[in-house]
């Protein structure tokens, strides 16, 4: 089986430096990492620093976002561009529902794929199925990035989310819940990440989805919940 792009969302790092984000996910020993555009603004200016900051950490930035996109071709285009410079596979984002005959063609164009993320409850995105008509009759490398915390929120079971996007789901934010819905370390609410796992492995999107853990909790000493949240993944993989 290939390797799994398991890694850290940075905005779980978000009061530290990109540079110090990146030295803390490899101290994990992860080689991958989602990266949050405060960290690292998308300009072409940008672009040699981040792949130097990847060299000597060891650590690809596979994915990149949130981002919102809206139907503006040479703003779209620069973004795309600046994700092709730095070898970023998945596009994290919130895409304007106009946008999506624009983006057929920019990711077929790069190979970049666009991952709609859910945020909850209410959204427009909230959950698999809005993503599913979104998508229907546009382009595969148009997808979904599955924020497990807000879809379980939004009453949907992360499994059962997966299994219906298949080949659509190109990333994955690992947050956990408890009963009340707050954020909890993985491992300690109530989302079955084992089931989530398996069905990941079963539509062949174990190697190619970008998993990241997202801890929002704790800002300023994020390190302890994230580890002890790796360390339950780990020990389910």
């Amino acid at each position: 089986m290939s390797e799994i792009k398991l890694g850290v969302q940075s905005y779980s790092l978000r009061k530290f430096s990109l540079e110090k984000a990146l030295e803390s996910i490899a101290d994990l020993g992860l080689k991958y990492a989602e990266v949050y555009p405060d960290h690292l603004p998308s300009e072409l200016s940008e672009v040699t620093k981040a792949k130097q900051l990847e060299e000597k950490y060891g650590v690809k930035i596979a994915a990149y976002g949130i981002k919102h996109m809206s139907r503006d071709e040479e703003k779209l285009r620069k973004l795309f561009e600046f994700a092709h410079k730095i070898g970023i596979e998945v596009l994290t984002a919130d895409p304007d529902l106009d946008t999506f005959d624009l983006l057929d063609r920019l990711v077929e164009e790069y190979g970049i794929a666009v991952a709609i993320h859910n945020h909850g409850p209410g959204h427009r995105y909230a959950t698999a199925e809005d993503v599913l008509k979104a998508v229907e009759n546009h382009s595969q490398l148009i997808g979904m990035c599955l924020d497990t915390g807000h879809l379980a929120r939004a009453g949907q079971d992360p499994a059962e989310a997966a299994r219906k996007l298949g080949k659509r789901l190109y990333g994955v934010h690992l947050k956990d819940i408890n009963k009340e819905k707050k954020d909890v370390i993985l491992g300690e609410g109530i989302i079955d990440f084992k089931k989530l796992f398996e069905v990941i492995k079963e539509t062949n999107m174990y190697s190619k989805a970008v998993i990241v853990i997202e801890y929002e909790l704790e800002p300023e000493n994020p390190l302890p919940g994230i580890r002890k949240s790796l360390n339950y993944i780990r020990a389910l993989i």
